[in-house]
């Protein structure tokens, strides 16, 4: 037996397998198929022509199956095809395929799709993939098995993500990505000194920014290194609760320090 809120919407075209649990206020649209225990959360919806297979669980707010984001979209009758034990969390999204890319998203078994992570229309994504918070998919995208897609990192339309590939966070993917690699965008972030306008909000006086000041720069600015700048911290402003505060954060830096 399913178990359906009667406060859920539920359209009459849709068919629910056995062990199926519909939360309130998540609906459940035309043309849906839900397999054998599949979960929607409080406000989650999965919209149609879909196929959805077993244990399946949708988050709240994720919708999945909704209309490709193509301007050539008209309405045309597509549809998207889910595997087994797939998890789609908050605000996941998901469109069904265009007439012009084959009519069909497909999407294989335990994958994890974390919040706001997005799979445009056409996408094949295979199993056991990760797709992070923000990670993006454009139309046309295949991902191979055991690939994983990480936070923010949008892919463009038409490339291939090969089977065990990394994409490390934030990374801007334009051309295909080998089976087995390792992709990552260089970021150089720097510290560019004191949040001087945020301390004086926070009720921080002269006196105390200059102190402050005066560390950074042995810190940033010096010719010495990061040990050398801590020594001169302490041997020349030794006496400010705020200085032996940032000496110990820097000293129980576990994976180093923006600089």
């Amino acid at each position: 037996m399913s178990e359906v809120d009667p406060r859920a919407i539920v359209s009459p075209s849709s068919r629910i397998g056995s062990g199926v649990r519909v939360a309130a206020f998540a609906v459940v649209g035309d043309e849906v198929e839900l397999g054998v225990g599949c979960t929607l959360a409080p406000h989650a919806v999965v919209r149609g022509p879909a196929r959805i297979g077993p244990k399946n669980v949708f988050d709240s707010f994720c919708s999945v199956g909704g209309d490709p984001q193509d301007l050539k979209f008209h309405g045309e009758r597509t549809e998207l095809v889910v595997g087994e034990g797939n998890h789609f969390r908050e605000f996941c999204t998901v469109s069904r395929g265009t007439t012009s890319g084959g009519g069909v998203t497909r999407i294989g078994d335990n994958n994890l799709f974390m919040a706001y992570s997005h799979v445009a229309h056409d996408c094949i994504v295979g199993s056991h993939t990760v797709f992070a918070n923000g990670a993006t998919l454009a139309g046309h995208v295949a991902v191979g098995d055991h690939a994983s897609v990480g936070a923010f990192s949008p892919v463009h339309q038409f490339c291939r993500v090969g089977r065990f590939a990394y994409i490390g966070a934030c990374t801007v993917i334009t051309q295909d990505v080998p089976p087995f690699s390792r992709v990552v965008t260089e970021r150089e972030t720097h510290c560019y000194g004191v949040n001087t306008v945020g301390l004086e909000r926070r009720g921080f006086d002269r006196q105390r920014l200059e102190t402050i000041e005066r560390a950074f720069r042995l810190l940033l600015r010096s010719k010495l290194n990061t040990s050398q700048a801590v020594e001169q911290m302490r041997a020349q402003l030794n006496g400010s609760p705020d200085i032996r505060e940032l000496v110990e954060f820097i000293e129980t830096a576990q994976r180093g320090l923006h600089k």
